[in-house]
């Protein structure tokens, strides 16, 4: 057979799927529909790549942090910049004050001029944020005039909350941290962080897992009418053709609504690029230029797309008999064999197994052999879902006379209902065994801070030389606040922090009243003007050593404009105390020192700490003290205490998948939806004879149900086995120990379940219409 023939008989395929009418018309749309879908969502996964790496570009490129201690000298091309970042319900503003220094200091990317004291430039969604009815306190906080807007260039999401307010005198807070002097934005000396094998197997199964059900809904939606095309091929043949040159004309109907699918999917997906644009979905944004696809990629879906309907409609006809006056799939149909079946998911195991063990230590996973047997795996739930469906129905008997309905309809068309439920059992198997894995490695990714949230809920950093008791006064007087525990830092060494080697003995100096002090030390006896010394310290003894009475110790101090060093004599009769655990979980070293006992010239180097214990019934209580914080200082930072603390990467990888996850699952909802609505349009006969002849309609309705859970139910069964089989694999390889999360793998459950209840739910008022007894009427 050449390859002429074969473009002749596609062609009139791809002729017949929109000569036939409204009713051709209609099954290619569905098709159409189905796989567009599908397209939709691999394009989107295409440009995933280049969007992930817009963002860490754009991130880069306005990166405003100091790589080396080398401090630049004022000139006319530097610029101060102090990190004011802050939170508002929930949501991350980036927040920059800056001063430049001369005429030619560098932009950051996005903005075209600085705004001068008391001005700022924002991103659009704060403009936006800052005008809503609800954002008074946000407005309180940032009291400066918007003169203007940031760019796309220097926003790494379109709803990114972002502001550069103008500000001076901040050179006398440079600290290398917070508060430095740049000659340009970018890291100059970019370096690629070793990729941790672990979160490497998360992305690549997250990857797979994500993607596979789509394959499977394409799959399906190219065999969308499969009992009216197999009328027309019975047509075919009597008017002549052979077998092979019937199956090719299959081949090319479909082959007419997967290119179709794949216009409809390129419309979709840049319609959802658009609306991508105005979206935040758990906290992340693109700009719709990011979802742009790769060349290659979205060439490879355009192909493999058109050419997987050719061969899934060859393959699904290979054991259909297209006769002259009918289609025959054998009265007693072959039973399916379970053999083969069984061969994919153990030759999935296969190419798991020999990582088994690896762990994070022992080298990167082998990609291949990763993405080849966790898809082997999933695709074992499609070729063992036919015939498991297939075994249950066959020992189904008697019942109602709904129940009887959908069982025999089950008996005979078993394969049509395993399709519908492979892509969401295949989901749900993949979600299983992401969370497992999630699960398992969560210890690796998260620590406890030691945060003691019954003494203290939010912690307040203050600038060196932020006077103390005023500032207390207006956090008590704070809404919301029940007690403030104040505490200034600094650290001692006994020789100038500015030696070669710096100090040999170190040590922690904290100001603080009694009170304040009791919360990091149990103290003998206290009165204003007394000085201890701990023991019992977490990271340092240096303090008893230090304690010398007349010794000249020196404070350590980032930025000293005034060119002095700040020192301290150790007084005589220095007291003994014992370390505790303070609010942030832990022992202090060093020295403890009253206000009565500071010198005037320690209390302008030293940092203050408030630990603030609020009243969390108060609405918007953290606000209220974020507030407090930026008016006593804008450069001072509240922070959230939590029990807690995951790593970026790690909570980024769960986000995106949670992310791809709601993808997915509209996908399996829309998808289902079209083809259970296929299913009815193609039954509409059969159920108006059955009205006609009496049938009840509520009769009718619990079948269709009855037809929809029986299949779901044994298919979240064998994705539930599998899911937690490869699960089981993947923690294994990353050497942590088994442990099923049942209520997880029930959830997951649950959730497949609940997408397939709502598509039913929907399909119900077209089935009311389609029982009437008028649908029997043709001409």
């Amino acid at each position: 057979m050449n390859l002429r023939q074969w473009g002749r008989d596609l062609a009139l395929g791809f002729r017949f799927a929109f000569a036939g009418g409204r009713e051709g018309w209609v099954r290619a749309g569905l098709t159409a529909v189905g796989v567009g879908f599908g397209v939709a969502l691999l394009l989107l996964s295409t440009a995933l790549p280049n969007a992930l790496s817009a963002r860490h570009d754009r991130e880069q490129a306005r990166q405003d942090y100091r790589y080396d201690l080398t401090v630049p000298p004022k000139a006319d091309d530097t610029l101060v910049i102090s990190h004011v970042d802050t939170i508002f319900r929930d949501k991350d503003v980036r927040g920059r004050l800056v001063e430049p220094e001369g005429p030619r200091a560098p932009l950051p990317p996005g903005v075209d001029r600085y705004p001068g004291a008391g001005e700022m430039v924002v991103s659009p969604a704060l403009k936006k944020l800052l005008a809503a009815d609800g954002s008074a306190l946000l407005r309180e906080r940032l009291p400066y005039r918007i003169v203007g807007g940031i760019g796309e260039s220097g926003l790494i999401g379109s709803q990114e909350l972002a502001y550069f307010a103008g500000a001076s005198g901040l050179a006398a807070h440079m600290d290398m941290w917070r508060t430095v002097r740049l000659t340009g934005f970018g890291d100059p000396t970019p370096t690629r962080e070793q990729p941790d094998p672990i979160l490497v197997l998360l992305n690549i199964v997250v990857i797979v897992a994500l993607l596979m059900p789509v394959a499977v809904f394409i799959a399906a939606a190219v065999r969308f009418g499969g009992d009216r095309r197999d009328r027309r091929l019975a047509a075919l043949r009597l008017v002549g053709s052979d077998s092979r040159m019937t199956r090719r004309i299959a081949a090319g109907e479909a082959l007419a609504g997967a290119l179709l699918g794949l216009v409809l999917g390129t419309a979709f997906f840049l319609v959802g690029r658009q609306v991508a644009g105005s979206v935040e979905v758990m906290g992340v944004s693109v700009w719709p230029s990011y979802l742009d696809p790769s060349p290659a990629l979205a060439t490879l879906v355009a192909v493999a797309v058109p050419t997987a309907a050719v061969l899934v409609t060859l393959l699904a006809l290979r054991g259909v008999v297209i006769e002259p006056l009918g289609v025959v799939r054998a009265a007693k149909p072959a039973r399916r064999r379970l053999w083969w079946r069984l061969l994919l998911p153990v030759a999935g195991l296969a190419m798991l197994y020999p990582m088994i063990g690896q762990g994070r230590d022992n080298g990167d996973f082998n990609k291949y052999l990763v993405v080849g047997g966790v898809l082997l795996l999933l695709v074992g739930i499609t070729a063992l879902l036919p015939w498991l469906v297939e075994t249950a129905v066959g020992r189904l008997g008697a019942g109602g006379v709904a129940w009887q309905l959908a069982v025999r309809r089950l008996q005979l068309s078993s394969g049509t209902a395993a399709r519908m439920v492979n892509g969401i059992a295949v989901a749900v198997a993949a979600a299983i065994a992401l969370q497992m894995l999630f699960a398992g490695v969560d210890d690796q990714y998260t620590e406890e801070t030691g945060q003691d949230l019954r003494r203290a809920q939010m912690q307040v950093s203050l600038p060196d030389g932020t006077p103390m008791a005023p500032t207390v006064q207006k956090f008590t007087h704070t809404k919301g606040v029940r007690k403030v525990t104040a505490l200034s830092e600094g650290y001692l060494g006994d020789v100038s922090w500015d030696t070669e080697n710096g100090p040999n003995l170190s040590a922690e100096l904290v100001v603080g009243d009694c009170a304040a002090l009791r919360e990091v030390a149990k103290l003998p006896s206290c009165a204003d003007g007394d000085v201890f010394v701990l023991e019992g310290g977490e990271y340092s003894a240096d303090g008893p050593a230090m304690n010398r009475p007349g010794r000249k110790l020196y404070l350590e101090s980032y930025n000293r404009l005034d060119g002095g060093e700040v020192t301290w004599t150790v007084p005589a009769g220095v007291g003994t105390a014992r370390s505790i655990v303070d609010p942030a979980g832990t022992r202090r070293d060093g020295f403890l020192m009253t206000p009565g006992a500071m010198p005037s010239s320690i209390a302008k180097t030293v940092s203050g700490q408030l630990y603030v214990s609020v009243d969390e019934s108060v609405p918007d209580v953290s606000e209220h003290v974020r507030n407090t914080a930026a008016a006593v200082d804008p450069l001072s930072v509240p922070d959230n205490w939590t029990a807690t603390r995951t790593s970026v990467r790690y909570d980024s990888l769960r986000t995106g998948l949670l992310v791809g996850a709601l993808c997915v699952l509209m996908l399996i909802g829309a998808s289902l939806l079209v083809s259970q609505l296929e299913q009815l349009r193609e039954r509409r006969k059969l159920l108006s004879a059955l009205v006609a002849f009496g049938t009840r309609r509520r009769t009718l309705t619990m079948s269709v149900l009855w037809q929809t859970a029986i299949p779901i139910g044994l298919g979240l069964l064998l994705a539930s086995a599998v899911g937690i089989t490869l699960g089981a694999v993947l923690l294994r390889m990353s050497d942590t120990p088994v442990v099923v999360d049942w209520p997880t793998v029930l959830a997951m459950a649950c959730a497949g379940a609940a997408v397939v209840l709502a598509v039913t739910l929907l399909s119900l008022p077209p089935l009311l219409r389609l029982m009437r007894p008028d649908g029997l009427r043709t001409e």
